[in-house]
């Protein structure tokens, strides 16, 4: 039997058909913020409490988050869409015009955002061209209910 022949489109299209949250991961480098849009934020472990997400190795931003050692992770809710594209765009300065203040650990967390998981980088595992980031939870908090923001087949709500 031979092994069918991989398809990148493919593999995107049917993954595609799982809805997935997005939240906006930053951290304070060099006194000032950094941040990427990530659509594969998850829950490890309840005990202890652990959480993760998936950075691209050739991401600009992941090595800056990777450096600081701690990360705030904002779930963004469904009407900051915009938030969300600023975030997944090489914009120098992700943060001009988007209100924040800083988590307990002194990290970024967004205005508006559903809820915030503060934590400190637990440890890092390579998996093909992603790492796998895996933070301990320090501080967590729901600001408000309200509809996540949901990336579904290539868009955002489902």
């Amino acid at each position: 039997m031979t092994e069918p022949v991989f398809d990148s489109a493919r593999f995107r299209q049917v993954l595609g058909h799982f809805p997935t949250g997005v939240c906006v991961v930053s951290a304070m480098v060099d006194d000032a913020p950094v941040g990427m849009a990530i659509g594969s934020f998850f829950s490890i472990s309840l005990d202890p409490p652990l959480v993760g997400f998936c950075a691209g190795k050739t991401s600009s931003t992941w090595p800056k988050l990777h450096g600081a050692g701690r990360f705030c992770a904002s779930i963004l809710a469904d009407d900051q869409e915009d938030v969300c594209r600023v975030f997944a765009s090489k914009e120098p300065d992700k943060f001009s015009g988007i209100g924040w203040d800083h988590s307990p650990l002194g990290s970024p967390r967004l205005k508006g955002a559903l809820a915030w998981i503060d934590c400190e980088l637990d440890a890092v595992h390579e998996a093909g061209d992603h790492d796998i980031a895996v933070g301990a939870v320090h501080d967590l908090h729901v600001e408000h209910e309200g509809k996540p923001l949901v990336f579904f087949r290539g868009g955002y709500g489902v």
